[in-house]
């Protein structure tokens, strides 16, 4: 087959107080699997944006086979056989259209301007032959907003193999799906690069797969690119990790211990209205970090919307420091000094529309208000406290959420939450789309949290993570609690024999 090259010379983009890409010299060619790394802000995604025609300001040349194009609008880029799959799925998507409707929803779009009749029988039956490319079996009439993260990342990758595409982007493909989702999803991208000839450009943060999947990688630090070089069996992830930080990186977060007081947190028999979380009956104690183990899709996210009132209890109790609590809504929680710092930031964590100062006050307007008038800068002080304590990079508090790196964005949900002065914290998979370097800065966070005597609840699927950070934890399948193990005493192998649903007690 044929070779189609892809690339850049000298590009350069500013935002607001901030030179994203500068000189920027890329190029791959179709057939191979390159990740793209660096840390939040580094340039990557900024990068991949200019080549998908969604970042139009920039200077410099886009060079398809080595000819010079313009890629000023998406669809420039699609008439080339560009596609992106961005990493907040739920940004791309549209709830109320089936899964048909989403997969085709490009060619629907190109051809409105025809006057025609929509064959919904035809888009039903070419969804269903897209997907059953990626070896995915859905309902393609299903509604796609009742549909998991998971589904929802493999509905928009058909999305984009289904119209002619030389290059595919995948933004953070894996954070959402689980170990099989993930094999199964490598499968696909592996067939798309062998008998399609596709080149998938990875921007990921998970370098054991980059090592597993990608025949490359390229490192960018501060808008530049520092090194592309092919992945030998020689490769290792803390080289590839020293690249991206610039200085040598201890792999390993040291646990910080921490003075543990008596119960505070007690859920007692909780059931969620849906049934998505069963019987649950946990606790947390002052100081105390306790995960939330399991799989994707094991109840973990549901179990903290549940304590947090977004989802609605049928049964069950909710007790804090003694006194049973009424929790109908967030609002409630809130009042009740509990925080969420949820998995879909972009969506639910942040206001990306708005300034720092803005979202670090919205969980707790009434401190900055005089009467009815907002002291803006009350706000903005406190604001600036919180962007120097939590190292959040930004040109000012006055910048949008929305020109911050994924990182940085993570770390204003936090700070929100910290500005409210709560007794319990919630973390749900809080280093999503989270570079090494943030990543350490996050732990760091939680655990002054939790030696300030608050109650930490920790939720994600990376078993490295929690038996890094949490003194206890709770592992969950079926939205049902099946062991509670301590920290200290267990292992990665415990952990997935209890979060695959073995009843069984582990024998080691």
């Amino acid at each position: 087959m044929d070779k189609i090259t892809l690339g850049t010379r000298k590009v350069s983009i500013e935002f607001p107080g901030v030179k994203a890409l500068s000189d920027v010299d890329f190029n791959i060619e179709t057939g191979v699997i390159h990740a793209v790394m660096g840390a939040n802000g580094a340039g990557k995604s900024t990068l991949m944006k200019v080549l998908a025609g969604s970042n139009p300001d920039y200077t410099g040349e886009v060079l398809y086979n080595g000819k010079p194009v313009q890629l000023r609008h998406p669809a420039d880029a699609k008439k080339l056989g560009i596609q992106i799959v961005y990493q907040e799925v739920d940004m791309a998507l549209i709830p109320t259209l089936t899964v048909a409707e989403n997969v085709m929803f490009n060619d629907m779009v190109m051809n409105m301007g025809h006057k025609q009749f929509v064959n919904y029988g035809a888009i039903r039956r070419k969804a269903k032959e897209t997907l059953a490319r990626l070896n995915v079996n859905l309902d393609v009439r299903r509604w796609c907003g009742t549909l998991t993260l998971a589904q929802k990342q493999m509905v928009l990758i058909a999305r984009a193999v289904q119209s002619a595409c030389n290059f595919l982007i995948l933004d953070e493909p894996t954070a959402p799906l689980s170990d099989t989702e993930t094999e199964e999803l490598f499968r696909v991208v592996r067939h798309l690069r062998e008998t399609e000839n596709i080149a998938i450009i990875f921007i990921t943060h998970r370098i054991q797969e980059v090592l597993q999947i990608c025949d490359s990688y390229t490192v960018m630090r501060n808008g530049e690119i520092v090194d592309t070089t092919p992945i030998t069996p020689q490769t290792t992830s803390k080289e590839i990790v020293d690249k991206m930080l610039g200085r040598s990186f201890e792999e390993n977060f040291p646990k910080v211990a921490c003075d543990i007081g008596e119960k505070a947190l007690v859920i007692d028999q909780l059931t969620e209205r849906e049934g998505r979380v069963k019987d649950i009956s946990i606790y947390v104690r002052k100081g105390e970090i306790v995960g939330l183990a399991g799989l994707v899709g094991g109840g973990k996210t549901e179990l903290c919307k549940t304590i947090f009132g977004a989802y609605h209890k049928s049964s069950g109790r909710v007790v804090l420091n003694g006194k049973e609590l009424k929790i109908k809504n967030p609002t409630d929680a809130v009042k009740n000094r509990i925080a969420l710092v949820p998995e879909e930031r972009r969506k639910e964590g942040v206001l990306v529309a708005e300034t720092v100062t803005f979202n670090t006050a919205a969980a707790c307007l009434e401190d900055y208000c005089t009467l009815s008038f907002v002291n803006d800068r009350k706000a903005a002080r406190r604001a600036k406290e919180l962007v120097e304590s939590l190292s959040i990079k930004t040109p000012s508090v006055k910048q949008r959420v929305a020109y911050l790196s994924g990182g940085n964005q993570q770390k204003v949900a936090v700070a929100k939450w910290l500005a409210a002065d709560c007794d319990v914290y919630i973390f749900d998979e809080p280093t999503k789309g989270v570079d090494v370097g943030a990543k350490q800065e996050i732990f760091h966070l939680i655990n002054e949290i939790a030696k300030a005597g608050n109650c930490v609840i920790y939720a994600t699927c990376e078993n490295s993570e929690l038996l890094s950070i949490t003194d206890r934890m709770y592992v969950m399948f079926d939205g049902q609690i099946m062991a509670e193990l301590e920290t200290s005493k267990t292992s990665e192998d415990e952990i997935m024999h209890y979060a695959t649903g073995a009843a069984t007690k582990y024998a080691g």
